[in-house]
Formats: C-alpha cells, structure tokens, sequence
C-alpha cells in the first residue's frame, strides 16, 4: 500500500522509530493545510495517494519535506537561505523600479517588479540548468573514457605470442615504482542530486560497513556525514569505534 510504501522510506531517513511519528506529523500539516486553503477532501484515498502522503521538497535537500528536515525535525535552512535570497532580490528590484520610475502609481510599480522578478528568476534557472548539463556531461565523458581504456586493455585470458629467447643482462636494482595515483575521474558525491532511493541504498550499505561513513567524513566532513547517514548514527558509529567494540552486524535501525 502507499502508506507502508512512503514509511520505509521515511524510515531511511529518520530511523524505524521515529519514523511512524515524523509520517503522522506530516499527514496532520497537509490535513491542516487542506481545510485552510483548499476545498472539501471528495476522495480521501486519492488525497492520501497524491497530496498526503508524498514528500514534498521545498529546495534540493533529500532531507527536506515542507521545509523541515526528516532526520531531525528542525527548519530546513536550504529553505531558510532561498527565502532570504528571495526577500533580498525582491528588495534590490523594488528599489531599482522605485529610482527608475518615481511618478508612477502603485500599480504600475507593483507590475514592473514582478515582471522583473520573473525576468530574474527564469535566467537563474536557465543557469543552473545550463551548469547541471556541463556537470552531466563531463560525467559522460568520464564514464566513456574509461569504457574505452578498460576496452583497449588486452584480455586477461589471452596467450602471449610466442616470443624468441633474449639473453638478458645482469640484474640491476630498479628505483622503486611509483604508487598509481588516485583516479582522477573519480564523480564527486553530491547529495543534493541524490534521489532518496539512492540515500537509502547508502544507509543500508553503511549499516553493514561502518567504513562507509569514516570514508565519507574523511573526505566530505562530518557535517556532510550526518546529512546523508543522519547524525544519531554517525554518533553510534564514532562511539563504537572509540570503544574498539565496531561490530559490522549492529546498526541504529536495527536496535530501534
């Protein structure tokens, strides 16, 4: 049913206890939003499937569901910052249309600056779109170029050509080989792209490798650690690791 659908899901991302609570909490908003601002609820099990029960993200947070983090119920402050952004350039154009046009009525004013606003908004957007198609794109040429050199690396199963014996000379000391260096066409994670089947898929990995998230704050920080894997198991995992108990089988889902 979409309602055990939409728990495991949110389980992923609050944990099996809290998440039946952070579930109700939502329903209980968007029932309250319905009866403020839209009409009558005529078919309770379309309302649930479409409106009730979906998350919904206000920025490109997976955490985000009506501006409210799901791991930890607090205000979402990618949301916090894009509507300060918002009020900032919404006041930057209002005082330009204000200098720009000082004799005309409210009206008018009020017109020139949400024509500008949606001028503004509508290149940002074609912005990013454009940066997120080159960011796609190197990523394709990435994967290609390596297809293409593991494809041009021999078989491993195929025979040498026979070769003509070679007198060789006296064994010399090689200098040592250098280490290979990191793959520099290693793909950035970026969690603001992942999907939340993706964030699950990373949970229930770390829950059986505890590595996962010492490699990740390694390279990403630990604030980026506990967004992805949420901070009360980060906290179960660096504790364990103090105490030099690491258990690979026992993860925060499974105790709650």
């Amino acid at each position: 049913m979409p309602c055990d659908t939409e728990l495991r899901l949110v389980e992923g991302f609050a944990g099996r206890v809290d998440a039946p609570q952070v579930l109700t909490d939502r329903l209980a908003r968007r029932l309250d939003e319905q009866m403020r601002l839209g009409a009558p609820i005529t078919n309770p099990v379309g309302w649930l499937v479409s409106r009730a029960l979906p998350q919904r993200q206000q920025c490109g947070d997976t955490l985000c569901d009506d501006r409210i983090l799901l791991d930890s119920g607090r205000d979402c402050p990618r949301c916090e910052d894009r509507q300060a952004s918002r009020r900032a350039q919404r006041h930057a154009v209002a005082a330009a249309v204000e200098g720009a046009m000082p004799y005309a009525s409210p009206e008018e004013r009020r017109t020139a600056i949400e024509s500008q606003l949606h001028e503004a908004v509508t290149a940002q957007a074609w912005a990013r779109e454009h940066r997120w198609e080159q960011d796609r794109a190197r990523k394709a040429a990435a994967a290609k170029a390596r297809a293409e050199a593991a494809a041009a690396r021999p078989a491993i199963d195929e025979p040498a050509p026979p070769q003509a014996p070679v007198v060789l000379p006296a064994p010399r000391l090689a200098p040592a080989a250098p280490k290979p260096e990191a793959d520099v066409v290693d793909q950035e994670l970026v969690l603001e792209e992942l999907s939340r089947e993706h964030v699950v898929d990373w949970r229930n990995r770390a829950a059986t490798d505890h590595q996962l998230v010492f490699d990740h704050i390694d390279r990403y920080g630990e604030v980026s650690a506990r967004r992805l894997f949420t901070s009360a198991f980060v906290d179960q995992v660096t504790r364990l690791s103090r105490l030099g108990h690491l258990s690979l089988g026992y993860t925060t889902w499974e105790r709650s």
